[in-house]
Parts: C-alpha cells; structure tokens; sequence
C-alpha cells in the first residue's frame, strides 16, 4: 500500500498521533491532577498521596504506588453500567496496566512510607483510553511530587524522567500509529506499547484479531510507536516546564 495516499477515516495519515493536549490542576483537591484530551478522548488523572502504606509494606521504609481505571456512565455510546459487584477483567486488565508502568516513573524507595494512588476516569471513550491513563497518569505524578521535592521531603531523584504510552495497529494491511475506537474495531493487529523518554519498553501489550502479523510488520509497528512517543514526551515536558 503507498503510505502517502494512505488517508484515515479522520482525515490523518498513518502515521500521525490525534491531537493530544494536558490542562493540569483539572481538579482542585488532588495532590496531582490532569485532564487528558486525546482525539475524542478525555481522562481525568489524579494523584492522591497517603501518608502510609499498605499494611503488608510497613516498616519497610519504602513507598507503594497503585492505580485504578474506570469508565464513566456515558462515556461510552451507550451507557456503560457501573462495576458495583466486582470489576470487569478489562477493567483489571487496564488498572494492573497503569500501576505497573507508573512504578517504573517513581524511585519508591526514595519516597518514604507514602502511598501514590492514582485515580483514571474515563469521561469519554474514543480509544486509546488505557494509553492515555498512563501518559496523564504521570503527568499527575509529577505535578504531585514537584510540592514534596520542593519542600525537601523527597529528593528530586524520586521522580524519573517521563513515561508515555500510545497504540498502534494494522488496519487494512497497513501499520497505522494511534488507533481512535473504529479503527480499533476493524484492525487486524491491535497493540498498545509504554516506553521511558530514552526509548526503553515498559510493556509491549499486542494481538492479532484476524490474522497473524510477521516480525517485519511488528518492527514497522513499533517504529511508528517511537515516533508518537518522542512528540507525546515533548508534549508532556512542555507541560511540565510552563505549569
């Protein structure tokens, strides 16, 4: 397929990212908090620090940090219910995600005996809301931190430099970068990837819905990742310098 005639749905090429922007302090009462805008996307982050940690961790000296995701009602087109008897394994699936890959984001062990809990709520769904959890998801991070190291509690080592993550896909034979929800819908191969700003992996999460995909196809994949990856970490310190 010839890549420079290749046109989405929306109107993008292959290989451009939706229009990603962060407004910070969304919510007043967090330690952390970001609204993430994605395309038709919108989470809100935010961080709330405990004062302790889980009872299994004290006395330890070390710090933990847990996430949880959810769906808001309507953010879906039709109403999603709310998970009042037990989560979904999507949903288990998605908050393991974001937990996993923002504790790759804090030296816990620099943190003292603070929980970081960080809250994902979907307020509407396009796709992409799991790497968007995770990309705003540090950016609450940072924006609760920043008050601790400032004030000395925490050295300014606690907090590593950005994390990010983005989807990429195959729709119609072609690797495509950031799928919205109807081309998730429709795409042969579906992965979401999470990197450090030096370009190392944190999770590579991938699955063929039709057919399988070669290794050349992955790489292709994986290099269209890098590329969002650089433009949504720029994005993230942007934000972090002009806060």
């Amino acid at each position: 397929m010839n890549t420079t005639t290749f046109l989405r749905s929306d109107g993008r090429r292959y290989d451009q990212l939706r229009p990603i922007s962060f407004i910070p302090d969304y919510v007043q009462y967090p330690e952390g908090s970001v609204l993430v805008n994605w395309g038709e996307t919108r989470v809100l982050c935010n961080l709330t620090i405990q004062e302790k940690v889980p009872a299994w961790m004290s006395g330890q000296g070390s710090g933990w940090l847990t996430a949880e995701y959810a769906l808001l009602p309507r953010s879906t087109l039709t109403r999603t219910p709310r998970e009042i008897h037990g989560l979904k394994g999507r949903t288990q699936e998605i908050r393991r995600l974001i937990g996993r890959s923002l504790r790759m984001a804090v030296d816990l062990a620099l943190i003292g005996e603070r929980t970081l809990l960080l809250d994902c709520d979907v307020i509407q769904a396009d796709g992409g809301t799991r790497v968007a959890s995770v990309t705003g998801g540090y950016l609450a991070l940072a924006f609760g931190l920043q008050p601790l190291i400032a004030a000395g509690e925490i050295p300014s080592a606690a907090l590593r430099p950005p994390i990010a993550a983005v989807s990429v896909g195959i729709l119609q034979g072609q690797p495509v970068l950031d799928l919205n929800y109807e081309e998730d819908s429709q795409a042969e191969v579906d992965l979401n990837i999470v990197q450090t700003s030096n370009g190392q992996f944190i999770e590579i999460q991938g699955t063929a819905e039709r057919q399988p995909f070669s290794g050349d196809a992955l790489q292709h994949m994986l290099d269209l990742a890098q590329k969002g990856m650089e433009e949504i970490i720029n994005l993230q310190n942007e934000v972090i310098q002009t806060r």
